[in-house]
């Protein structure tokens, strides 16, 4: 068996956020036009540029790593992926749908938070500064839209949603 290290994890984990990101690009037009909130549409909008930025950014980082961009499928951003699917079809025409919808994006914030901490400490562990600022930047992106999905959901989806 060959020894694993560290450093294989964390390139590894970078193949996978790489993969989610791209998987999330597709997956934010469909919430665009499912979403009937023009706030959440607005969100969902934004964030789909934010990604593509993360993108280049993780870009960035396979270049200061003097490697070529590659991904492994993610089977778990696959499921989260294909439950906001789901909610899209079972809950359509409903005023539950975009409380559904937030769900479901929050849900995708939550595991990227949780894989871009994970590799801002391993990249700082390892002595890569210059990519654990990169990662940071998009961890706080991450953080922001996960507050401002919040924000929506309180401020006004989930009571039209309870209200119905």
């Amino acid at each position: 068996m060959t020894k694993k290290t560290l450093n294989d994890l964390f390139l590894h984990q970078l193949k996978d956020v790489y993969f989610a990101e791209h998987e999330i690009t597709k997956a934010l037009p469909k919430m665009i036009k499912a979403a009937t909130s023009p706030g959440l549409k607005a969100a969902f909008k934004n964030h789909l540029d934010e990604t593509k930025g993360q993108i280049e950014r993780l870009d960035a980082v396979f270049k200061l790593l003097d490697m070529k961009p590659q991904s492994v499928a993610c089977e778990a951003i696959k499921g989260i992926l294909k439950e906001g699917e789901e909610i899209i079809e079972d809950f359509a025409g409903t005023q539950a749908l975009d409380a559904g919808l937030i769900a479901a994006a929050q849900a995708v914030e939550h595991y990227e938070i949780a894989r871009y901490g994970t590799m801002k400490c391993w990249a700082a562990q390892l002595g890569m500064t210059d990519v654990a600022v990169l990662i940071d930047q998009t961890l706080a992106e991450e953080k922001m839209t996960d507050q401002s999905l919040t924000e929506l959901a309180e401020g006004k989806v989930n009571i039209a949603a309870e209200a119905a």
